[in-house]
C-alpha cells in the first residue's frame, strides 16, 4: 500500500440548469415523418381514436431542444457524477456495488426486450416468460425455497411483501388479531423493522450481545403467542455471520411465528449457505446487488422474494408457470395477497440476473462468494493498520463481505469525523463510503464492501486514500473539515433540506409550485 500513487481527482462543474429550463421555441430533436396518404384515409384523424375524456386540456409543457443539446446536457451531468465506470465503489457497504457486464446491457437494450408489452397474450411472451421461470428455478436451488415472485421493486419492497404475507398467513389461521408483533435486530436493514410497522405490526428490536450477535436469551424472553414472526439479516450489516441462526429460527417457530431471512447481504454466502437449510420460511435477494444488475438509472431494483411450499399460495399474482409445453401467467390464486407491483416487476433486472447466473455457473457463484470474503479480509487487514480506525464487536473473528468500522478515536483526537473523511475521499477519485443506518450504534462508522469485482490494486488504492485522508486529519483538522476540494458541489453545509419536504420536490411541477411560493 505504501507504493500506491494517489490520483488528484477533479470533477467537472458545469452549473447545469434543469432540462425543463433549457431550449428555445421551435427547436426540434426529431421531426416525425408525415403519415402516408393511404394510412390517413384508412385510419382517419388520430384524435378520434382517443376517448375525449383522455384529451389534454392544455398543451404539454416540454422543453424544445435540438438532439445534440440533449446529448450535451446529459453528458455534462454524467461528468459531475462518480460511478462504477469511473472509480471503485468499494465504499458502498450493504449495497454490493459490482461490475455489470456490458454484454448484459446490450441484451436488455435489444428491441427483442424493449418492444415487449406486458399486456401481450401469453403465447407471444414465451421468451421472456421462459427467462423469468428459469431465473426462479436457479434461485430455488440457491436458497432452497419452493416458489419466487419478482414483483417487488427492491429489497425493502420484498420485506414489505413478506410483512403482507405474514398478515395473510396468520389471518388464514384465525390468529391475526392475536399475533401482532414482529421481531427484528438493530444491525439488520431498517426495512426489516419499518415494513412490518407499515403493515400494522408492533416491532420489537433485539440489541447485540458482546459478540455482535442478536441476543439469543433476549429473543427467548420476548417471543410469545403474540409473535407473528422475525425478520432479520445474516450476515448483519456489521459483516458478522451468525453461525447459530438455526437456534433463533427454532425459538420463533416454537412460539408459532414465521422466520424471514433478509439476504441482501448474500454475496459472501451465495452457493455456500441456504436459507431453507437454516429453517427459514421465506427470504429475498436483491437482483440489483448480488446478481449484478446495476443500481438505479437504467437498472431499476428488483427484490426476488421466495417462500416454502406451504406459503406459495399467498404469493402475489400473477406467477409464471410451465405446463410442459408452454409458459403462462397464473392469476387463479384465490389465497394470494394480490399485486404488490404492476405486471411481473422490473424485467431488466430479471434478464441481467438470469444472464449473469448462466455465465457464472454453479461453481462460479461459489467462487464469487469465496473471493468476496477473501477481498473483505484483505481490506480489513489494511484498514486496521491505520491509526484512528477500529472495528467493534467480535474481537478476533472474521467478517464476511463487509465490515462496520469506527473512526471514534480519530474524532476524539482531532475533531474530524467520518463525514469529513468521506468528503475528502472523493478528491482522490474514490466514491464517498457508506456510513451506517441510524442510529449510529457504532460511533463514527464507515462500512466498505469489496465484493468479487475488485482487484488487489483496487483495494490497495482505497486503503491508501483512507490512510492519506486520516493522516491529513491528524496533521491539519481544518483541512479535512473543509473538504472536498475538487467536486462539482463543494460541500453541503446545511443538510436539513432533505428533512423538510416543503423545501424539496420530486417532480418539475412540484418544483415550480414550491418555487412560486418562495
Amino acid at each position: 500500500m505504501k507504493d500506491v500513487k494517489l490520483r488528484k481527482f477533479h470533477a467537472a462543474s458545469w452549473d447545469e440548469p434543469l432540462i425543463m429550463e433549457l431550449g428555445r421555441k421551435g427547436e426540434r430533436g426529431i421531426i416525425p415523418p408525415t403519415p402516408a396518404k393511404k394510412v390517413c384515409e384508412d385510419i382517419g384523424p388520430a384524435k378520434e381514436l382517443v376517448p375525449s375524456g383522455m384529451w389534454r386540456q392544455e398543451d404539454i409543457d416540454l422543453p424544445e431542444l435540438a438532439q445534440y443539446h440533449v446529448l450535451q446536457h446529459y453528458l455534462r451531468l454524467s461528468q459531475e457524477t462518480m460511478g462504477m465506470d469511473l472509480g471503485a465503489d468499494i465504499g458502498e457497504g450493504t449495497c454490493t456495488m459490482k461490475y455489470s457486464p456490458k454484454m448484459h446491457e446490450q441484451i436488455v437494450n435489444s428491441t427483442k426486450m424493449t418492444d415487449l408489452h406486458p399486456l401481450q397474450p401469453d403465447d407471444t411472451l414465451q421468451g421472456i416468460l421462459e427467462i423469468v421461470y428459469g431465473l426462479e428455478q436457479y434461485l430455488k436451488q440457491i436458497s432452497g425455497m419452493s416458489k419466487f415472485t419478482f414483483q417487488p421493486g427492491g429489497g425493502s419492497h420484498a420485506t414489505y411483501t413478506n410483512a403482507c404475507l405474514l398478515r395473510k398467513y396468520h389471518e388464514s389461521r384465525g390468529e391475526l388479531a392475536q399475533r401482532d408483533e414482529v421481531i427484528t435486530t438493530i444491525f439488520s436493514h431498517p426495512c426489516d423493522g419499518a415494513t412490518p410497522a407499515t403493515a400494522g405490526f408492533k416491532v420489537i428490536t433485539l440489541m447485540p450481545d458482546e459478540n455482535g450477535y442478536p441476543d439469543l436469551e433476549a429473543l427467548k424472553a420476548i417471543v410469545s403467542e403474540r409473535t407473528a414472526g422475525i425478520m432479520f439479516t445474516n450476515p448483519e450489516d456489521t459483516g458478522i455471520f451468525n453461525p447459530k441462526v438455526a437456534e433463533y429460527v427454532k425459538v420463533v417457530h416454537d412460539a408459532g411465528g414465521l422466520c424471514f431471512y433478509d439476504q441482501a447481504n448474500a454475496n459472501g454466502i451465495m452457493g455456500i449457505a441456504r436459507a431453507f437449510d437454516a429453517g427459514f420460511d421465506a427470504c429475498h435477494f436483491n437482483l440489483h446487488k448480488t446478481f449484478s444488475s446495476p443500481h438505479g438509472c437504467e437498472g431499476p431494483a428488483a427484490g426476488a422474494y421466495g417462500v416454502r411450499e406451504e406459503l406459495a399460495r399467498f404469493l402475489p399474482v400473477p406467477t409464471v408457470e410451465f405446463d410442459g409445453s408452454k409458459y403462462f401467467l397464473d392469476y387463479d390464486r384465490p389465497d394470494s395477497i394480490g399485486k404488490v407491483r404492476s405486471f411481473m416487476g422490473n424485467l431488466e433486472c430479471i434478464v441481467r440476473a438470469y444472464a449473469w447466473i448462466r455465465s457464472m455457473g454453479a461453481e462460479g457463484l461459489k467462487t464469487v462468494a469465496k473471493i468476496s470474503v477473501l477481498n473483505n479480509n484483505y481490506l480489513d487487514m489494511l484498514l486496521l493498520r491505520i491509526k484512528g480506525v477500529s472495528r467493534p464487536y467480535a474481537e478476533g473473528k472474521r467478517r464476511l463481505e463487509q465490515a462496520r468500522y469506527s473512526l471514534e478515536q480519530l474524532k476524539e483526537d482531532t475533531g474530524v469525523g467520518t463525514l469529513d473523511i468521506k468528503n475528502r475521499l472523493s478528491d482522490f477519485g474514490v466514491q464517498g463510503y457508506w456510513l451506517s443506518h441510524h442510529p449510529w450504534i457504532v460511533p463514527e462508522p464507515f462500512t466498505p464492501e469489496p465484493c468479487e469485482t475488485y482487484s488487489k490494486a483496487d483495494m490497495d488504492y482505497w486503503a491508501a486514500a483512507m490512510k492519506q485522508s486520516i493522516e491529513e486529519a491528524y496533521e491539519d483538522p481544518s483541512f479535512s473539515i473543509n473538504a472536498p476540494y475538487g467536486q462539482a458541489i463543494g460541500k453541503i453545509v446545511d443538510d436539513s433540506l432533505i428533512e423538510d419536504p416543503e423545501r424539496w420536490a420530486c417532480t418539475y411541477r412540484a418544483f415550480k409550485r414550491k418555487h412560486k411560493k418562495d
